[in-house]
Protein backbone atom coordinates (compact mmCIF):
# COMPACT_ATOMS: atom_id res chain seq x y z
CA UNK A 1 0.00 0.00 0.00
CA UNK A 2 2.76 2.39 1.01
CA UNK A 3 4.72 1.52 -2.14
CA UNK A 4 1.68 2.33 -4.30
CA UNK A 5 1.29 5.74 -2.64
CA UNK A 6 4.98 6.54 -3.17
CA UNK A 7 4.78 5.60 -6.84
CA UNK A 8 1.66 7.72 -7.29
CA UNK A 9 3.33 10.71 -5.62
CA UNK A 10 6.41 10.34 -7.84
CA UNK A 11 4.24 10.23 -10.97
CA UNK A 12 2.35 13.34 -9.91
CA UNK A 13 5.59 15.19 -9.21
CA UNK A 14 7.00 14.21 -12.61
CA UNK A 15 3.87 15.47 -14.36
CA UNK A 16 4.09 18.76 -12.48
CA UNK A 17 7.72 19.25 -13.52
CA UNK A 18 6.95 18.46 -17.15
CA UNK A 19 4.09 20.97 -17.21
CA UNK A 20 6.21 23.67 -15.63
CA UNK A 21 8.95 23.13 -18.24
CA UNK A 22 6.62 23.02 -21.22
CA UNK A 23 7.57 25.52 -23.91
CA UNK A 24 11.01 26.17 -22.46
CA UNK A 25 13.93 25.46 -24.78
CA UNK A 26 17.28 24.84 -23.16
CA UNK A 27 19.96 27.22 -24.39
CA UNK A 28 17.63 29.76 -26.05
CA UNK A 29 18.49 33.36 -25.21
CA UNK A 30 15.92 35.07 -27.42
CA UNK A 31 14.34 38.23 -26.01
CA UNK A 32 10.57 37.92 -25.53
CA UNK A 33 9.66 40.26 -28.39
CA UNK A 34 11.45 38.14 -31.01
CA UNK A 35 9.18 35.24 -31.90
CA UNK A 36 9.16 35.19 -35.70
CA UNK A 37 11.77 35.69 -38.42
CA UNK A 38 11.81 36.41 -42.14
CA UNK A 39 14.58 34.73 -44.15
CA UNK A 40 15.23 36.30 -47.57
CA UNK A 41 17.24 34.33 -50.11
CA UNK A 42 20.90 34.31 -49.14
CA UNK A 43 23.19 36.64 -51.06
CA UNK A 44 25.80 34.66 -52.98
CA UNK A 45 29.15 36.43 -53.36
CA UNK A 46 31.09 33.25 -54.15
CA UNK A 47 32.07 32.03 -57.59
CA UNK A 48 29.93 28.91 -57.19
CA UNK A 49 26.52 29.48 -58.82
CA UNK A 50 23.13 28.74 -57.27
CA UNK A 51 24.37 27.62 -53.83
CA UNK A 52 22.16 30.30 -52.27
CA UNK A 53 19.12 28.14 -53.05
CA UNK A 54 20.18 25.08 -51.03
CA UNK A 55 21.61 27.13 -48.17
CA UNK A 56 18.47 29.26 -47.80
CA UNK A 57 16.20 26.20 -47.82
CA UNK A 58 18.33 24.44 -45.21
CA UNK A 59 18.28 27.50 -42.95
CA UNK A 60 14.47 27.68 -43.07
CA UNK A 61 14.23 23.96 -42.32
CA UNK A 62 16.62 24.35 -39.39
CA UNK A 63 14.54 27.19 -37.92
CA UNK A 64 11.46 24.96 -38.12
CA UNK A 65 13.33 22.05 -36.54
CA UNK A 66 14.90 24.14 -33.77
CA UNK A 67 11.58 25.68 -32.68
CA UNK A 68 12.97 28.81 -31.02
CA UNK A 69 11.60 30.97 -33.85
CA UNK A 70 8.83 30.67 -36.41
CA UNK A 71 9.30 31.56 -40.06
CA UNK A 72 7.06 34.46 -41.13
CA UNK A 73 6.54 36.86 -44.01
CA UNK A 74 8.54 40.07 -44.23
CA UNK A 75 5.45 42.10 -43.31
CA UNK A 76 4.66 40.17 -40.10
CA UNK A 77 8.08 39.02 -38.84
CA UNK A 78 9.68 40.36 -35.67
CA UNK A 79 13.18 40.00 -37.12
CA UNK A 80 14.94 39.63 -40.45
CA UNK A 81 17.87 37.24 -40.93
CA UNK A 82 20.26 38.38 -43.65
CA UNK A 83 22.98 35.93 -44.67
CA UNK A 84 25.72 36.52 -47.24
CA UNK A 85 27.72 33.60 -48.60
CA UNK A 86 31.31 34.81 -48.86
CA UNK A 87 33.36 31.73 -49.70
CA UNK A 88 33.04 28.26 -51.22
CA UNK A 89 36.21 26.18 -51.04
CA UNK A 90 37.56 22.65 -51.17
CA UNK A 91 40.46 21.25 -49.15
CA UNK A 92 42.00 17.82 -49.80
CA UNK A 93 41.42 15.23 -47.07
CA UNK A 94 42.68 11.97 -48.60
CA UNK A 95 44.69 11.09 -51.69
CA UNK A 96 44.51 8.07 -53.96
CA UNK A 97 46.93 5.42 -52.69
CA UNK A 98 48.01 4.57 -56.24
CA UNK A 99 48.13 8.14 -57.57
CA UNK A 100 49.39 10.38 -54.76
CA UNK A 101 48.71 13.55 -56.75
CA UNK A 102 45.03 12.67 -57.22
CA UNK A 103 42.66 13.69 -54.45
CA UNK A 104 40.23 10.96 -53.40
CA UNK A 105 38.36 12.85 -50.69
CA UNK A 106 37.65 16.55 -50.16
CA UNK A 107 36.21 18.76 -47.44
CA UNK A 108 33.72 21.30 -48.74
CA UNK A 109 33.65 24.56 -46.79
CA UNK A 110 30.86 27.15 -46.89
CA UNK A 111 31.58 30.50 -45.25
CA UNK A 112 29.02 33.22 -44.58
CA UNK A 113 28.31 36.30 -42.51
CA UNK A 114 24.98 37.00 -40.87
CA UNK A 115 23.07 39.94 -39.52
CA UNK A 116 19.84 39.57 -37.53
CA UNK A 117 17.84 42.80 -37.28
CA UNK A 118 14.60 43.85 -35.65
CA UNK A 119 12.08 44.37 -38.40
CA UNK A 120 10.45 47.43 -36.86
CA UNK A 121 13.55 49.61 -36.55
CA UNK A 122 16.42 47.75 -38.30
CA UNK A 123 18.31 47.57 -35.00
CA UNK A 124 21.08 44.97 -35.20
CA UNK A 125 20.59 42.15 -32.71
CA UNK A 126 23.26 39.70 -33.88
CA UNK A 127 26.17 40.49 -36.20
CA UNK A 128 28.56 37.66 -36.95
CA UNK A 129 31.23 38.24 -39.65
CA UNK A 130 32.02 34.54 -40.14
CA UNK A 131 29.98 31.37 -39.76
CA UNK A 132 31.05 28.14 -41.46
CA UNK A 133 29.62 24.81 -42.50
CA UNK A 134 31.42 21.80 -43.91
CA UNK A 135 31.05 18.30 -45.31
CA UNK A 136 33.55 15.62 -46.32
CA UNK A 137 32.87 13.78 -49.56
CA UNK A 138 34.54 11.17 -51.73
CA UNK A 139 35.09 11.82 -55.41
CA UNK A 140 32.94 9.31 -57.26
CA UNK A 141 33.16 9.80 -60.99
CA UNK A 142 33.72 13.48 -61.79
CA UNK A 143 34.35 16.21 -59.22
CA UNK A 144 31.43 18.40 -60.31
CA UNK A 145 28.84 15.68 -59.63
CA UNK A 146 30.47 14.81 -56.30
CA UNK A 147 30.32 18.45 -55.19
CA UNK A 148 26.60 18.56 -55.95
CA UNK A 149 26.07 15.56 -53.68
CA UNK A 150 28.08 17.15 -50.85
CA UNK A 151 26.48 20.60 -51.05
CA UNK A 152 23.25 19.76 -49.13
CA UNK A 153 25.33 18.30 -46.28
CA UNK A 154 27.54 21.39 -46.02
CA UNK A 155 24.46 23.62 -46.32
CA UNK A 156 22.81 21.74 -43.45
CA UNK A 157 25.89 22.17 -41.27
CA UNK A 158 26.03 25.88 -42.10
CA UNK A 159 22.32 26.22 -41.29
CA UNK A 160 22.79 24.63 -37.86
CA UNK A 161 25.61 27.03 -37.05
CA UNK A 162 23.72 30.07 -38.34
CA UNK A 163 20.61 29.37 -36.28
CA UNK A 164 22.63 28.38 -33.20
CA UNK A 165 24.45 31.71 -33.44
CA UNK A 166 21.14 33.57 -33.49
CA UNK A 167 19.37 31.77 -30.64
CA UNK A 168 22.20 30.64 -28.35
CA UNK A 169 24.80 33.38 -28.55
CA UNK A 170 22.53 36.35 -28.02
CA UNK A 171 24.43 39.40 -26.70
CA UNK A 172 24.14 39.66 -22.94
CA UNK A 173 22.42 42.58 -21.27
CA UNK A 174 24.42 45.72 -20.70
CA UNK A 175 26.17 45.68 -17.30
CA UNK A 176 24.47 47.49 -14.47
CA UNK A 177 26.02 50.85 -13.52
CA UNK A 178 28.70 50.62 -10.87
CA UNK A 179 27.66 51.40 -7.30
CA UNK A 180 29.29 54.67 -6.18
CA UNK A 181 31.91 54.29 -3.49
CA UNK A 182 30.91 55.19 0.05
CA UNK A 183 32.34 58.52 1.25
CA UNK A 184 35.30 58.24 3.58
CA UNK A 185 35.12 60.16 6.83
CA UNK A 186 38.27 62.27 7.45
CA UNK A 187 40.56 60.57 9.91
CA UNK A 188 38.86 57.20 9.40
CA UNK A 189 40.88 54.33 7.96
CA UNK A 190 38.87 51.64 6.18
CA UNK A 191 39.84 48.08 7.12
CA UNK A 192 41.86 46.17 4.53
CA UNK A 193 39.89 43.58 2.57
CA UNK A 194 40.22 40.05 3.82
CA UNK A 195 41.42 37.56 1.22
CA UNK A 196 40.02 34.10 1.36
CA UNK A 197 41.56 30.99 -0.05
CA UNK A 198 39.99 29.85 -3.34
Amino acid sequence: MMKTKILGLAAALAALLLNSCAGYKLGSMLPPDIQTVYVPTFINKTKEPLIEIDTTQKAIQEIQRDGSLKVASKESADAILQVTLTDYSLTPVRYDTQHTTQTKEYRLWLTANLVLKRAKDDKVIVDRPMVRGQAVFEVLGDLTSSKLIALPLAAQDLARNVIATCVEEWPSKEPAPATPASPVTPGHVSPAPVRTSP
